[in-house]
């Protein structure tokens, strides 16, 4: 039988992190919680113990075996030819309740075995999750590979069949799992998604993570960058022959950022004015200075000048996407700040023209 091991009350966390990593490493299954269900797992680097996962059923509709990875940088260091929608997607959904199916399988994975890829990839297609609970991803990080797992329908260790604890050398113990609803399964195809199994995230909030998103960039969030988000908008609801409002569902999301901007300040009186002469509101624009979280969800990370660039770079230096001028032809486009409304009409002129070959660009 398999020992039970606590993990939120244990009393020494690194000896039993010690113990469940030895255990993996030796080619043992461990039972581990995540936030939906507890899993069965193997390191990716055991073939034999992922061969033994494979007898173990359980009535799921999660593909029988994934590939559980630490985050979506490990995911992409793995697997490079993920999809740019498989790369949105991780970033925004991982860790946490929701398996990505992507096609591709595992070629260029040196640290998967190939005995291990023909048990995962199935059909061509790679299972990938990362599950939202400290005990697997601290396991995942101590071990330095991904494990294979495989799905049951538990939510407490004392829920978790028989079966598993003939089969596992250890059953790690975190309480009750935090939701005890299933993934949510995508299958990725190219630059296309398709819901396979609808579990604790929706359809509709899928979509809205599927989405591309845009974020200009420009000091104070208050001028250049909010007329650009505004006026983006409509030059892409005009291309798409849309509402502005129905812009998320058609797939895109426009925000803009400062990098010294302070929250809530007001856009600039002259910017609300001339924004009105193109049909675009900026009476509600609050600003917000651009953190993590935003640049790191960024499919395009747009800036007015080369400094704001280079200040990109070094506040965020791992991004997913590199930041570009809002100008084709790399021209700074000045700061209007302070200064009278013909200077904001002839900054959003500019805004207006260079927007045009960006959306064309993105909608092609």
């Amino acid at each position: 039988m398999a020992e039970v091991l606590p993990w939120q009350n244990s009393p020494d966390a690194r000896a039993t992190l010690a113990r469940i990593v030895g255990a993996l490493d030796e080619g043992g299954l461990v039972a581990f919680p995540t936030e939906t269900t507890y899993v069965l797992a193997a390191s990716a680097r055991a073939p034999a113990a992922v061969e033994r996962l494979l007898s173990y059923r359980c009535p799921s509709p999660e593909p029988p075996l994934a590939l559980a990875v630490l985050g979506p940088i490990q995911a992409f260091d793995l697997l490079p030819g993920l999809t740019p929608i498989a790369r949105r997607l991780a970033r925004r959904c991982w860790p946490g309740p929701v398996t990505l199916a992507c096609g591709g399988g595992l070629a260029g994975a040196a640290l998967v075995p190939d005995a291990v890829k023909e048990k995962v990839v199935v059909g061509g297609v790679l299972p990938l999750r990362s599950p939202a609970h400290s005990a697997i991803l601290h396991a995942l990080h101590d071990l330095g590979a991904p494990f294979v797992v495989t799905p049951s329908a538990a939510v407490t260790a004392s829920e978790l069949p028989e079966s598993v604890g003939q089969d596992a050398v250890l059953i790690v113990d975190g309480g009750r799992c935090r939701f005890g609803h299933r993934p949510t399964v995508v299958r990725i195809d190219g630059d296309r998604w398709e819901l396979l199994h609808e579990g604790l995230i929706t359809r509709e909030q899928l979509q809205l993570q599927a989405a591309c998103v845009i974020v200009f960039v420009c000091t104070g969030n208050t001028c250049r960058s909010p007329l650009a988000e505004v006026l983006c908008k409509r030059r892409l609801a005009e291309r798409l022959g849309c509402a502005v409002e129905e812009l998320p569902q058609r797939g895109f999301v426009v925000v803009s950022a400062g990098v010294a901007a302070y929250h809530g300040d007001q856009a600039a009186a002259p910017a609300i004015e001339v924004a009105r002469g193109y049909g675009a509101d900026l009476g509600g624009h609050l600003s917000q200075p651009l953190d993590h979280r935003l640049a790191t969800q960024a499919d395009h990370l747009i800036g007015m000048t080369q400094g704001h660039l280079e200040s990109l770079r070094s506040l965020f230096p791992h991004l997913d996407c590199e930041p570009r001028l809002l100008s084709p032809s790399g021209v700074d486009l000045p700061d209007p700040i302070g200064q009278d409304e013909s200077v904001y009409r002839t900054c959003a002129e500019q805004i207006w023209q260079d927007l045009e070959v960006f959306v064309r660009d993105l909608t092609a």
